[in-house]
């Protein structure tokens, strides 16, 4: 089975930086900042067993337009931010940043107006994934609650996919099930994840084939963040109609397990 340096790279490389596009289209200045540009960004980190040297993440932008290559690596990146290892890649994200944990960054002398919209969106999503408490204004709301159920669902897509040995247990056992994550009167915020017989694919949005085996549904953003946050107990959202769950109770604590996994591996 995978270790946690691995499952945790993963967790970043596939789950977590993908988010960028949804934050770069999402966010109007953000977006602002990429209309003219033209480039090839990478995130990766040197890894002696990797295919390449090396495990990446790329994205090419054209006036705005993003292109997420998750788990692959580009020779051709006009800028990219490289670490010495998956550890420090980790602990980077982690926020654990020190001398030993920043990445080589190349690239930045020769398009530093590129360099600089990127390392906007990195700060971006840094600040919406380590919120303390539920963000005030309504678009940062969403915003952030769609991030944190696009990373859960795709998270855990990911430990499945890459051996976690609970996680990879429950999938290889479970018939063709859909379950998901929404919140009332904002369909924009929606994910789902499909399992069925040891596969697993995480999807953005309302899944719309068949009825959700089981969906944890809140009321509102607010409410979705108390559990988000662990700043509400699970329990008593649901006693009070904050948390709904459209399935069996005991399908809800099973991937709430799975989503704090998912948190641990990406917060540390």
């Amino acid at each position: 089975m995978a270790n946690d340096v691995l499952l945790t790279n993963k967790i970043f490389l596939n789950s977590a930086l993908p988010l960028l596009k949804v934050i770069a289209n999402d966010d109007p200045k953000l977006a602002k900042k990429f209309e003219h540009i033209h480039c090839i960004y990478q995130v990766s980190c040197l890894d002696p067993d990797a295919p390449c040297g090396k495990y990446a993440t790329h994205f090419t932008v054209n006036n705005g337009e993003w292109k997420v290559c998750a788990d692959k690596v580009a020779t051709n990146a006009h800028i990219e931010l490289e670490f010495k290892s998956m550890e420090a890649m980790n602990a980077f994200f982690k926020g654990k940043i020190a001398p030993a944990t920043l990445p080589k960054m190349k690239g930045v002398l020769k398009k530093p107006v590129e360099f600089a919209a990127f390392m906007a969106v990195l700060l971006k999503m840094s600040s919406l994934l380590n919120i303390k408490a539920c963000p005030e204004d309504e678009a940062t709301q969403v915003l952030a609650c769609k991030c944190f159920f696009y990373l859960l669902s795709s998270g855990i897509s990911q430990l499945n996919k890459n051996g976690h040995e609970a996680v990879h247990d429950w999938a290889k056992k479970s018939p063709d099930r859909v379950y998901a994550w929404a919140v009332d009167g904002h369909p924009e915020v929606n994910a789902f994840l499909r399992v069925k017989a040891g596969k697993t694919r995480a999807g953005r949005g309302t899944y719309k084939r068949a009825m959700p085996f089981f969906t944890m549904r809140f009321d509102c953003l607010e409410s979705a963040f108390g559990i988000l946050l662990s700043t509400d107990d699970m329990l008593e959202s649901t006693k009070h109609g904050k948390l709904i769950m459209d399935g069996a109770p005991e399908f809800g604590a099973q991937i709430g397990d799975f989503m704090m996994q998912v948190g641990a591996y990406a917060q540390g």
